[in-house]
């Protein structure tokens, strides 16, 4: 495997800052990083703990689960790195004997470590194979999915996954080369497709990136994983633990922010007096009440970060328990 461009983490003062805010834990105290990468906010999140912190890292890439236990190799049996879903993060806590956690990360989308690949297929900067899987044991590939998937579905989820306005158009293209022989195979034919059914390139953001955000989050389930993956990170909290999630888009943000507006709730007066919770348990607040997004400095040095978004919530409440007064 060639070796990558360094993967540089988003927010990353930012993050620890908030999943780490009283310094360094008792011994013992677990961490979760849901999406390991290369380690960076791994590493952080220990070295910002101190000596008494355990962390688990997962990611389903393989190549970034070699990346993060070389990375993390300093800290011993303090970092445990897992080739898995995050989605799956409960389960595999569950079989490492963890009951609950102070910190949980979730950085979502693509990294830069893939996109950097061709052979992944993530990417169109450079031409590879019409791949995408960010695990590469499982699931169809972009290239499959192209050809199996009917116009209309395909449409749905350019527009869907992409917020792509000229979908139909993209899809009905798409479905017009498939049927002429033709169908896009690499990573190049298909930007090349989609610039020529768009008009061309008429700004900074290529043709194509719409299509690509789509097709690599169906072809990963992405946001059916993240609404799986949300309440299990908060139920693996324990009382004063928080989540840390940056997202890159807004479908993954809008999902976040719900997901936390949901859990922080209100309470409600009742008509005879007294009053009730009306919201999910457990109950959270929000450790900010906007999104935290990347000062200029860190969007200038590092392009990815401008488009993140950091929300966090801290659980305030044992399940099934109101939070004393």
């Amino acid at each position: 495997m060639e070796s990558p461009a360094p993967h540089i983490p988003v927010l990353l003062r930012e993050t620890v800052e908030r999943l780490v805010p009283r310094g360094p834990v008792a011994p013992g105290t677990w961490y979760i990083d849901g999406t390991a990468g290369a380690g960076g906010h791994s590493e952080a999140i220990l070295d910002a703990a101190g000596e008494g912190a355990r962390l688990l890292a997962l990611d389903r890439d393989g190549d970034a689960v070699e990346l993060a236990k070389k990375r993390l190799e300093r800290f011993g049996d303090r970092a445990v790195v897992v080739r898995a879903e995050f989605s799956g993060m409960a389960e595999v806590a569950r079989r490492m004997g963890i009951g609950s956690v102070a910190g949980i990360l979730l950085d979502l989308g693509v990294s830069s470590m893939q996109l950097d690949r061709p052979e992944r297929g993530f990417g169109f900067m450079k031409d590879g194979p019409l791949d995408m899987r960010m695990d590469d044991r499982q699931g169809e590939t972009a290239a499959t999915l192209l050809a199996r998937l009917d116009e209309a579905e395909l449409a749905r989820i350019i527009r869907e996954y992409g917020e792509e306005p000229a979908a139909r158009r993209l899809a009905k293209a798409i479905a017009e080369a498939r049927s002429e022989g033709r169908l896009p195979t690499t990573t190049g034919e298909l930007a090349e497709l989609v610039s020529r059914a768009k008009g061309g390139r008429r700004g900074r953001i290529h043709p194509a990136t719409q299509t690509f955000q789509a097709l690599r989050i169906a072809v990963n389930g992405e946001l059916a994983a993240l609404d799986r993956a949300l309440p299990a990170a908060l139920d693996l909290l324990a009382p004063g633990g928080r989540l840390a999630v940056i997202s890159f888009h807004s479908l993954e943000d809008r999902r976040v922010k719900h997901f936390m507006a949901a859990h922080e709730g209100r309470m409600e007066s009742l008509p005879m007096g007294g009053e009730r919770w009306c919201g999910q348990l457990p109950r959270g607040r929000r450790t900010d009440r906007r999104a935290v997004a990347a000062g200029e400095e860190e969007a200038a040095r590092n392009p990815r970060a401008r488009s993140a978004k950091l929300r966090v919530i801290e659980r305030t409440e044992r399940n099934g328990e109101q939070e004393q007064a």
